[in-house]
C-alpha cells in the first residue's frame, strides 16, 4: 500500500491484545501511557512513525503522543493522525473515506461512467464509512446501508448523514438508534447486508467480512463494482468469485490508501513546521488517488481489463524491487 502511494514510506502493522470496549477514558489513557513507556525507545520522526488504525483514534493518539513528549521532552512529528491543536493535519480524519470515493469516481470515469445517481451499499459506521458516505453524497450518489457489530440499517430514501454522525460520532450509540430518528429506515440484526441490490458495495468495517456466499449474492443482484474501504474485507474466495463473474474489484491496498497519503502529508508539514489548508490537503489527496488509478490502468493486463488487484500488486512490487536492486540488497 505504501509503495503504491509514491511517497517515501515503509510500512508495518502492529497492535496489542487490549480491548477498549467498555473501558473508561482513564483506563484507556493508562494503557496508552504504559504502552508508550516501552514503545518510545523504538520510534522517532526519522525512524518509525505510528499512526491510528482500528481502535486507535484521535483520543488514543493524543494519549500516546502526550506521553511520548513527557518521556522524551521533545515535540516532534513522531505519530500521525494527531489532533489539530498539537501538530495534526487538516483532512487526516476524512482522508481514508474520501480517498475511497475519489478512486471510485476515477475508476468509473475510466469506464465512461459516473458516480452520480449510483446506489451504494456501505458496511461499517466508523470513521472510514462515515466519510465515504459523506463524500459519496456530496458527489450525488445515493447510499442506502451502514452497519456496526450488532447489525445494519437499510434506508431506501438514502442515509441521513446528520443522524448517522449524531449517533456514532457524538453519542457513540448503537446503529439501531437510527430507526428511532428515521422510522422509514429498517434495522436488521443479521448479516444480510450484502443481499441488498445496489450498483456499488464499499465494505468499510473489518477484515474478512465478505465471504464467498456474500459474493454470490452480489453477483445474483448484478452488483457492478466492489471497492474496499477496510483492509482486506473480502476473503480470497469472494475476490476470486467476483473477478470470475466480471465484477470490478478494487483492493484496499489501493483504494483505502488515502489515510497513508495524508499521514505522509502530516509528516511533511511537521518536518517543515508549516500547516497546509484543508483545500490543499484534499486536492493533493484527490490528485494522488486519480494518479493511482491511471498507473494501475497503465500496467493492466489487456486480457483482464478489470483486474485492479493484479495491477496494484505489479505497481507495488515493482517499486519495492527496484529500490532493493538499486541499493544492492
Amino acid at each position: 500500500k505504501n509503495a503504491l502511494t509514491g511517497l517515501p514510506l515503509g510500512g508495518a502493522k502492529g497492535g496489542s491484545d487490549f480491548d477498549p470496549k467498555d473501558k473508561s477514558d482513564t483506563e484507556i489513557m493508562n494503557f496508552c501511557q504504559h504502552y508508550m513507556s516501552e514503545l518510545y525507545k523504538y520510534i522517532g520522526p526519522n525512524i518509525d512513525i505510528p499512526a491510528g488504525d482500528i481502535g486507535v483514534g484521535a483520543r488514543e493518539i493524543g494519549y500516546l503522543f502526550g506521553h511520548y513528549k513527557k518521556l522524551t521532552n521533545r515535540f516532534e512529528g513522531v505519530l500521525t493522525s494527531k489532533g489539530l491543536s498539537y501538530g495534526g493535519s487538516l483532512g487526516r480524519t476524512e482522508a481514508t473515506g474520501y480517498g475511497v470515493i475519489y478512486m471510485l469516481e476515477e475508476v468509473l470515469k475510466q469506464k465512461n461512467d459516473t458516480i452520480k445517481n449510483k446506489v451504494i451499499g456501505v458496511s461499517g459506521s466508523g470513521n472510514v464509512a462515515i466519510h465515504a458516505i459523506e463524500k459519496a453524497l456530496e458527489l450525488r450518489a445515493k447510499v442506502v446501508t451502514a452497519s456496526d457489530s450488532n447489525g445494519w440499517i437499510l434506508d431506501n430514501d438514502g442515509i441521513d448523514l446528520d443522524i448517522l454522525k449524531e449517533i456514532k460520532l457524538k453519542k457513540r450509540q448503537r446503529l439501531s438508534e437510527y430507526v428511532n430518528h428515521k422510522p422509514s429506515a429498517l434495522y436488521f440484526s443479521n448479516n444480510d447486508l450484502w443481499k441488498t441490490p445496489v450498483d456499488v458495495f464499499i465494505p468499510c468495517a473489518t477484515q474478512n467480512e465478505v465471504t464467498l456466499d456474500d459474493a454470490i449474492d452480489m453477483v445474483t443482484n448484478k452488483v457492478k463494482l466492489v471497492i474496499e474501504g477496510a483492509n482486506m474485507p473480502l476473503t480470497n474466495e469472494a475476490v476470486g468469485y467476483l473477478q470470475s463473474h466480471c465484477v470490478v474489484y478494487v483492493p484496499g491496498k489501493a483504494s483505502n490508501s488515502g489515510g497513508v497519503l495524508v499521514s505522509g502529508y502530516e509528516m511533511s508539514q511537521n518536518a517543515s513546521k508549516i500547516t497546509w489548508s484543508l483545500e490543499e490537503v484534499d486536492s493533493k489527496l484527490r490528485e494522488k488517488m486519480i494518479e493511482m488509478v491511471k498507473d494501475m490502468n497503465r500496467v493492466m493486463d489487456p486480457e483482464y481489463p478489470n483486474n485492479y488487484l493484479k495491477a496494484a500488486n505489479v505497481l507495488g512490487f515493482k517499486k519495492l524491487a527496484e529500490a532493493l536492486v538499486s541499493q544492492g540488497v
